[in-house]
C-alpha cells in the first residue's frame, strides 16, 4: 500500500503562484498590508488523520478563538468505487471533532479542508 499523501502541495504551490501574479500586476503590497511578525492567522484547527484498512478517521481540535468548518476528504483507489466526502462540520473554539469515510476497498487520499464559516 502505498503512504498516503496531503493534497496541500498543489494548494499551496496555486496560491504561491496567485500570490506572485497579484505582486506583479500590483506591485508590491503596502505597509499596512503586510501582517506583523508576531501575529499569526489564529485559524486552521489541527488534525490527525488515521486510516485502518478501507476506513478513515480524523480527529481535530481547534485551539484558535474563531469557527473552522472541516470537512473529510476519502479518494478511493478503485475506479468503479464512489469517493466519499462528509458533511461540514463546524468547529468552536475549543471544540473537538471526529470524521469517518469509508471506501469499499482500499483508499487511495485522505484530506481535511478548513474555510471560514
Amino acid at each position: 500500500m502505498r503512504p498516503l499523501r496531503r493534497r496541500t502541495t498543489a494548494l499551496t504551490t496555486a496560491a504561491l503562484l496567485t500570490t506572485g501574479l497579484a505582486v506583479t500586476l500590483t506591485g508590491a503590497p503596502s505597509a499596512g498590508a503586510v501582517a506583523n511578525p508576531g501575529e499569526s492567522d489564529r485559524f486552521h484547527a489541527s488534525c490527525r488523520t488515521t486510516v485502518e484498512g478501507s476506513r478513515a478517521t480524523v480527529s481535530c481540535h481547534n485551539p484558535y478563538p474563531e469557527t473552522d468548518r472541516i470537512r473529510l476528504h476519502v479518494e478511493c483507489a478503485r475506479w468503479w468505487d464512489i469517493d466519499a466526502d462528509s458533511a461540514p462540520v463546524d468547529l468552536e473554539p475549543a471544540g473537538y471533532a471526529e470524521l469517518t469515510n469509508r471506501c469499499w476497498k482500499e483508499i487511495r487520499e485522505v484530506w481535511v479542508t478548513h474555510e471560514r464559516p
